[in-house]
């Protein structure tokens, strides 16, 4: 196993150099401050067989001794394509020092546009230069390279000029950033004779400004060496931006509980965009919905049986539009899923756990789908086994699960049975169900095949009213019943998805604001929600 030594290893590019090093099965050894003191330095490069330079300095001041006690190993050198004197002169030491060495001379990093973050979150970048084109490198890229330079052979006295694939205007850049954000952000021109003493004021070096101006008004080219070395062409800065939406967007409003209680624990907060992981994507929220078991969540209820970290944000379905992709979504996918922490701005969920949201409703109403179409689905089909002719009881027809129940029942062949309150007869009826009884009036009748029981109540006696029993909330006391809790299963979710787009399964919702999910909670304490309701995010 190669063991490499990596200095800068917390910085742009030494982070993601580690991991891809580590990825290729080397040893890594990482030095920061290290780097300067020669008893550190020296114990760090026990064993080291090459070392990736960075110098973290304006001068080449200390740099000699540094080189001197590398040694003749293999150094690949973090130089610039600006090519400054301290740059050259440690260029020159390790050339003459090292026994194989290469030098990397990026362009402009993309990361650099990280500094006009808090302009991009105002929806406008004020500065000069927005018509010089160049080509932003990604720091993937350059780590890239440089792990290629690290281990492999035919790099020994290469000079690597690193660039993205093509020129994009400093505009172009701004621009690009608010898509990848799902924002507008316009460039407007700021002359430079007022952006100096503007980054002087801030405490940047005189010579810092003139050479970052110097730079900025010279435009650079595009380079084909990232694919040469690497075989596998340059990211593109759409991509780079993509990749890092979350740096570029503000904090995000989530209701969240950071402690068990009644509704008044839920809190409308302030909080940083949550990082997309491997496999994950970023999403921005169009809405999540209510689930009652979320009121036994919030109350501590269910503590035995979900493993909860308070603080917790609420919001076990969500309808989204995909910023950073991963899997087989990119960004601008519309994507419907199961997962945890939806009602917020963001969210970030695994690609795999989330399916392309249905096309012929809003995507404000699509977030009703998952947990309670799930739901609905497990029970009839898989539960329940309904099939053409069987007669099936839903009790609990009005709500979420029973409204997607009705209609799957239905499609299957059923005769269906539904019960339901006044307010929510008609809906259930124009669903689809044969009969509704008015539970409030009626008591429930006998003679089916199935009951599917999505209620906390039922007769004390329930051996006349069915054969087989599937419940989703207490269990029954009876030789042939179920009780189940749902299971995300995309797959199921994309069936579902396409009977909506097909027209067999109807969505219907309520919309509310996120503002009023506490009030939501008190509601359904009270019995008064009925159907699906969904809580949209601002826009």
């Amino acid at each position: 196993m190669t063991r490499i030594l990596v200095s800068g290893a917390t910085g742009t590019i030494g982070r993601p150099l580690v991991k891809q090093l580590e990825r290729a099965g080397a040893d890594v050894r990482a030095v920061t401050r290290q780097l300067t003191d020669p008893v550190a330095l020296k114990a760090a490069l026990d064993g080291v067989e090459a070392v990736f330079l960075l110098w973290p300095f304006a001068s080449a001041e200390g740099a000699r001794e540094v080189v001197e006690l590398i040694g003749a190993r293999r150094v690949v050198y973090l130089s610039s394509a600006a090519a400054r004197p301290y740059e050259v002169e440690i260029e020159r030491l390790v050339a003459a020092t090292a026994r194989e060495w290469t030098v990397l001379r990026p362009h402009a990093f993309a990361a650099n546009t990280l500094r006009w973050a808090d302009q991009v979150r105002t929806g406008l970048v004020r500065e000069p230069y927005g018509e010089v084109a160049s080509s932003p490198v990604h720091e993937q890229d350059v780590a890239a390279v440089a792990v290629r330079a690290l281990l492999g052979e035919g790099h020994h006295g290469a000079i690597h000029t690193l660039t993205g694939p093509r020129p994009l205007t400093r505009r172009e850049q701004a621009r690009a950033i608010g898509e990848a954000i799902g924002r507008p952000v316009r460039w407007e021109e700021e002359p430079p004779e007022e952006t100096r003493p503007r980054l002087l004021a801030l405490g940047w070096p005189a010579p810092a400004v003139d050479g970052m101006l110097r730079g900025l008004a010279e435009p650079g080219p595009a380079t084909t060496t990232v694919e040469e070395v690497t075989g596998v062409p340059a990211s593109t800065f759409g991509t780079w931006a993509s990749e890092h939406a979350a740096d570029f967007l503000g904090p995000m409003r989530a209701a969240r509980v950071h402690e068990y209680g009644d509704a008044s624990v839920i809190s409308l907060e302030e909080v940083p965009v949550p990082r997309p992981g491997p496999g994950e994507v970023l999403m921005k929220v169009a809405a999540t919905s209510f689930n009652p078991s979320e009121v036994g969540l919030r109350m501590g209820l269910l503590r035995d049986v979900l493993d909860v970290t308070l603080p917790y944000t609420l919001g076990w379905d969500v309808a989204g539009t995909v910023l950073t992709g991963a899997g087989d979504l990119v960004p601008g996918d519309r994507v419907i899923g199961h997962i945890e922490g939806a009602a917020a701005g963001y969210a970030v969920a695994k690609a795999d756990m989330l399916v392309r949201a249905p096309g012929r409703v809003p995507l404000t109403a699509a977030a009703a789908v998952p947990v309670a179409g799930l739901t609905a689905w497990q029970a009839v089909f898989e539960h329940a086994r309904i099939g053409r002719g069987t007669r099936v009881l839903i009790n609990g027809a009005g709500g979420g699960v029973g409204l997607f129940a009705v209609q799957l029942a239905k499609h299957a062949g059923a005769h269906v049975v539904a019960t339901a309150g006044p307010r929510s007869a008609a809906a259930v009826r124009a669903l689809g169900a044969d009969e509704v009884v008015d539970y409030t009036a009626e008591a429930l009748p006998g003679g089916n095949d199935v009951l599917i029981n999505l209620v906390a109540d039922l007769p004390a006696s329930v051996a006349e009213l069915a054969e087989e029993f599937v419940s989703i909330t207490r269990p029954i006391a009876h030789p042939r019943a179920v009780q189940f809790v749902t299971r995300n299963d995309p797959a199921q979710l994309r069936e579902l998805v396409a009977l909506i787009d097909e027209g067999v399964v109807a969505v219907e919702v309520a919309v509310r604001p996120l503002e009023s999910l506490a009030d939501l909670h008190r509601e359904a304490e009270r019995g008064l929600v009925r159907g699906k309701v969904v809580l949209e995010m601002e826009t």
